[in-house]
């Protein structure tokens, strides 16, 4: 996944970031341009280097998201990791968003994917029909995957509620890893070891009563590190319309452990 923010319900990245049914972070067919398969840890897949699953980690990230209106909220998330426990369908690896969401992960040699997500509200665990990768393997430049996607900043001017994520369904996302070993400064610190993951979809919206029907593009970029999992998610959703405010938001870890 694209994460999927507390409002806006990303899915953690895993998505990608966001609530049961709505499309992941969050939140995330190319030919494999490199075959160097990364190490993993521990006997684990290498997956898990860039996206810790284990228990007693914790991430705190600040989001920042930036209206074409001028219009700036800023806000944290805190992710944290819960351990394994059984769910329908056998034991999964359990991540908890302090908006309220709990997600539910698996890892094995394809990669990592999403398999269920819970709000507060909700009793049990809904699964994922598919599950959704938040990381495919093999870990190279041109590994793709795709995951349902809905906008996380898009909004209408006028109508309610103004945000189109709750009127639209969601689009197919296509994710790519970009590039390896690429090196990374946050607050958090620097890194050296990262995956960069781009993330494209369109979603066709009404822009105006001149323009008509528009392509609206959803990008996303995502860097996760080897020890650390996800470090900063760059999300551009421009309107460029008078119908609709779109925006960017950003996602930095500040602190984690």
């Amino acid at each position: 996944m694209s994460p999927p923010p507390k409002r806006l319900r990303r899915s953690p990245p895993g998505g990608r970031r966001q609530r049961p049914g709505e499309a992941g972070s969050a939140a995330t067919a190319w030919l494999v341009a490199s075959t160097a398969v990364l190490a993993a840890c521990s006997g684990q897949p290498a997956s898990t280097s860039y996206f810790p699953l284990d228990a007693g980690h914790r991430w705190v990230y600040e989001q920042v998201s930036a209206w074409e209106n001028n219009t700036t909220e800023r806000e944290p998330l805190v992710l944290t990791t819960l351990g394994s426990e059984a769910i329908e369908g056998g034991s999964a690896w359990r991540r908890r968003s302090d908006s309220g969401l709990d997600y539910w992960l698996r890892a094995d040699d394809t990669g990592i994917t999403r398999v269920a997500s819970k709000t507060d509200l909700q009793e049990a665990p809904e699964p994922d029909k598919p599950a959704r990768y938040v990381l495919k393997m093999p870990l190279a430049v041109g590994t793709t995957w795709q995951t349902p996607a809905t906008t996380y900043l898009l909004r209408r001017n006028a109508d309610f509620p103004p945000e189109i994520r709750h009127s639209h369904k969601p689009v197919p996302m296509t994710w790519r890893i970009a590039a390896l070993g690429e090196k990374l400064a946050t607050r958090a610190g620097s890194f050296s070891d990262c995956l960069r993951v781009e993330g494209t979809a369109v979603m066709r919206l009404f822009a105006d009563p001149v323009v008509g029907f528009k392509d609206m593009p959803l990008t996303t970029t995502e860097w996760y590190c080897k020890g650390v999992g996800l470090v900063k998610v760059q999300r551009s959703e421009p309107a460029n319309s008078t119908f609709l405010t779109g925006g960017t938001m950003t996602l930095e870890l500040i602190e984690w452990n």
